[in-house]
């Protein structure tokens, strides 16, 4: 499979991740080592996971993703074979996670030590490849928010200078390899990459790991140009939009087991605009003779300001057409057609 390089850093990766966060909620610990396993002997060199997985997040639940995969790290072994990442979570008053992550999961120095050593603990390690902040600290658009109208008066985050330089110490202490941002903005990415800038001592972000499909393609406004000139590139998220682009929740469709049926809370690729965007892809994958999900993720997979698709998977029969995608390679009158669609329902689920 071919692999990309992680910006900067050094670190070259995969152009498929093996995505994490139904391990220990839609998947159990055998499950899960399968599909370590089964990403492993087929080309995927790339692992991402985070403290709280599984989603949706839990007091119950949380952390049990990372243990899994310690455990598999355990008994395999096998280390240095593969690129780990995983993510500090960030406060929010959502989920109720404030409560019970480290009693109070901000990115002040101590609290990045401290979860960043927890981490590497669960997942059987002494180091980490990519150490991700989950979201911004401050309030800010992400998770399907669009816009910033107004900024808090008095609002108060740990300043970036305080988060680079304690990732910076972790890089010296050989804990982390490279450090990268998530459901991040353009202002955000700018400001960390100015850090390095004004004093190159400071690692430099390796990626971005924001949500990228067919039904949102937000990234394309202001972070992509970043990624290109900065070298700093996109780790895609969601790239079948909560499984809605694999065309199983198609005519009102909702399979027993599936996520949109054991979750409520997962609607943001369930607007009727989006639905309708899906009945558009899907002629076209039809007669481009790809199924649904192949052309989705294929699409991402081309995206040059792309280092890693992030795929997720609940059985192994999904995992290895997720993984066959990385072979599959669109005409240009394919991409043609897509861009029509995206230009008549532009980003309808962001």
């Amino acid at each position: 499979m071919e692999q990309r390089e992680l910006g900067t850093s050094g670190i070259k990766v995969s152009k498929i991740c093996l995505g994490t966060m139904t391990w220990g909620e839609q998947n159990n610990e055998d499950e899960a080592h399968a599909q370590l396993d089964y990403a492993l002997a087929n080309g995927v060199n790339f692992i991402d996971t985070a403290e709280m997985y599984p989603v949706p997040p839990c007091k119950e639940t949380y952390t049990r993703t990372e243990q899994y995969i310690g455990s598999w790290i355990k008994q395999r072994g096998r280390r240095d074979d593969f690129v780990l990442a995983s993510k500090i979570a960030g406060p929010t008053g959502a989920n109720n996670l404030d409560s019970y992550i480290r009693g109070g999961n901000d990115f002040s120095r101590a609290q990045i030590f401290e979860a960043c050593e927890a981490s590497l603990k669960r997942l059987n390690t002494d180091y980490l490849d990519l150490y991700q902040l989950h979201w911004p600290e401050r309030k800010v658009n992400f998770f399907g928010r669009l816009g910033v109208s107004s900024v808090h008066q008095g609002e108060t985050f740990t300043p970036f200078e305080e988060v680079a330089d304690a990732l910076g110490e972790l890089v010296k202490q050989g804990k982390i390899r490279a450090f990268g941002l998530s459901n991040e903005t353009p202002w955000g990415a700018m400001r960390y990459l100015n850090q390095h800038e004004r004093n190159p001592e400071l690692p430099r972000v390796a990626s971005i790991q924001n949500p990228y499909n067919l039904l949102n393609r937000s990234y394309e406004v202001g972070m992509s140009e970043i990624s290109l000139r900065e070298q700093v590139p996109l780790l895609a998220y969601s790239p079948l939009a909560f499984g809605v682009l694999t065309g199983k929740y198609r005519h009102g469709a909702l399979p027993e087991g599936s996520r949109l049926a054991l979750f409520e809370r997962f609607k943001r690729y369930t607007k009727p605009q989006g639905f309708a965007a899906v009945e558009r892809y899907a002629e076209i994958a039809e007669q481009a003779g790809l199924s649904l999900t192949a052309m989705s993720l294929a699409f991402v997979n081309s995206r040059e300001f792309l280092a890693s698709n992030i795929i997720g998977a609940t059985n192994l029969a999904q995992l290895s057409e997720n993984i066959a995608s990385a072979e599959v390679e669109l005409s240009p009158d394919v991409l043609a057609a897509i861009d029509q669609v995206h230009a008549e329902i532009s980003n309808p689920c962001p």
